[in-house]
């Protein structure tokens, strides 16, 4: 037992030797004469801890853009669980739909995907009724018809620790969360509580994982000194530009006059007076009063390569990342490559990492009853739905097409089913009942022609 203890102390220290290695070796060159990172002041990864992410997130806009737009692109829209069955309601999609209104729940997995992007993960606490005294948090759930999910909770990492890891090695949970120590505030008095909540009773979210199923590569991570860099840019060319658009005033006394103190001291006020807008005028013989030369320089080249260092590591395209376009004025090149990005954000992690995993624990649990055939669909708003505008712009421009169509010889060479089809892109099925309903107001036509005549 000694001995596997010292095999594990050693393959321990050797792993934190290692990561010590690796951050002592970032940003350094000419065989480590030259340390680029603490020349530009940029800290060592292990120098970043959760509290700097959250500061980047909620002061700088850069910063927040990179967490909030994808996650509030990714749950735009309605989102719906659907047995695939063709039922019109099934008790599944009952279930589902009472807790979406009751818990609002697209809003808590938002919040949740925002969190766990700040940080390594974030977690979703489920309120169960089986719950009656704080310490039954600590207890695993046990399946029940008469179980109630009450509510749901988002929490980042920081006020959802890990306390506890299964060890186990003949566990299924074998390296993962077994007690989560949760952290929650009063918002009105700041007093907090701290619960020990069994993972049962927790959705665990993570973003990108590498080696470690527990915790994700935060998004800031790998742009934090782009970001650093931003607020230099920003600050720095407000700061010049307040230094240098009033350098200030250079005093030159004339080579035969003296300047007594008192007539020096009566100098400096008006300067200091005209400095803070108290005077716009001087009074002094024999000194002439100069303006210095303006020192102002453009920062928008500098600013628009980091941006586009930071859209090239987090995949949203510059227009978007900086706000200058709405999304739909955005290039399509550039709208495209985004509605794909959150396309795939959805398919890979917003469906499986949350609802999925949200769902299946309530089934587990008989919360939700089970659905017919033991599956379901996720439902998301189509990404690629033309808008209103972009449908009566379509339609404005096929109107004009099957005028020109009409009022030409065309249709002597060309039937209207193969011109609609093939000029104004519809679907076989809509050509089939345009011809269909074309028909029968002929048809109709004709019958009232005929009583007519009668």
């Amino acid at each position: 037992m000694v001995a596997n203890d010292n095999k594990d102390t050693v393959q321990t220290l050797s792993a934190l030797i290692g990561r010590a290695q690796l951050q002592s070796a970032m940003g350094m060159s000419y065989n480590g004469r030259r340390d680029l990172y603490s020349a530009l002041g940029y800290p060592k990864s292990d120098e970043i801890k959760y509290q700097d992410y959250v500061a980047k997130y909620l002061r700088e806009g850069i910063a927040g853009a990179v967490i909030n737009r994808p996650a509030k692109a990714t749950w735009r829209g309605p989102v719906s669980v659907t047995e695939k069955t063709e039922m019109e309601k099934s008790p599944f999609e009952n279930s589902y739909q009472e807790l979406e209104n009751r818990l609002q729940l697209k809003p808590k997995f938002l919040r949740a995907d925002k969190l766990s992007g700040i940080g390594t993960y974030s977690v979703l606490m489920l309120g169960l009724s089986d719950v009656n005294q704080v310490e039954d948090f600590r207890q695993p759930v046990i399946p029940s018809n008469n179980l109630n999910l009450l509510y749901v909770k988002p929490f980042g990492q920081e006020n959802a620790v890990i306390h506890l890891f299964d060890n186990n090695p003949s566990s299924e949970r074998f390296g993962l969360p077994e007690i989560y120590q949760i952290t929650i505030t009063n918002p009105a008095t700041r007093a907090s509580s701290v619960l020990y909540v069994h993972h049962s009773r927790v959705l665990h979210i993570t973003r990108e994982l590498l080696e470690n199923e527990v915790e994700g590569v935060p998004t800031l991570k790998r742009i934090y000194n782009r970001l650093m860099d931003l607020e230099k840019l920003v600050g720095g060319s407000a700061e010049m530009f307040w230094r240098g658009a009033r350098p200030g005033m250079q005093s030159k006394v004339d080579q035969d006059y003296s300047l007594g103190p008192e007539e020096r001291q009566k100098l400096e006020e008006q300067l200091d007076e005209y400095d803070h807008d108290l005077r716009r005028f001087f009074v002094a013989k024999g000194v002439n009063i100069e303006s210095l030369q303006q020192q102002v320089a453009d920062p928008s080249n500098h600013f628009d390569i980091q941006l586009q260092v930071i859209s090239a590591e987090t995949g949203i395209p510059k227009r978007i990342l900086s706000g200058s376009e709405r999304g739909e004025m955005a290039s399509t090149q550039d709208r495209t490559a985004w509605l794909e990005m959150i396309q795939d954000r959805r398919e890979e992690f917003a469906e499986p990492a949350i609802i999925r995993k949200f769902v299946d624990k309530l089934i587990m649990y008989k919360v939700m009853p089970k659905p017919n055939g033991g599956d379901y669909v996720v439902d998301w708003k189509d990404l690629f739905a033309p808008s209103e505008k972009e449908q009566a712009e379509v339609g404005g421009i096929r109107a004009d097409a099957l005028k020109a169509y009409a009022q030409s010889t065309a249709s002597q060479y060309l039937t209207f089913e193969k011109f609609a089809k093939h000029f104004l892109g519809l679907s076989q099925d809509v050509v089939d009942k345009i011809v269909e309903e074309q028909a029968e107001a002929m048809a109709e036509e004709e019958a009232f022609n005929q009583e007519g005549e009668e």
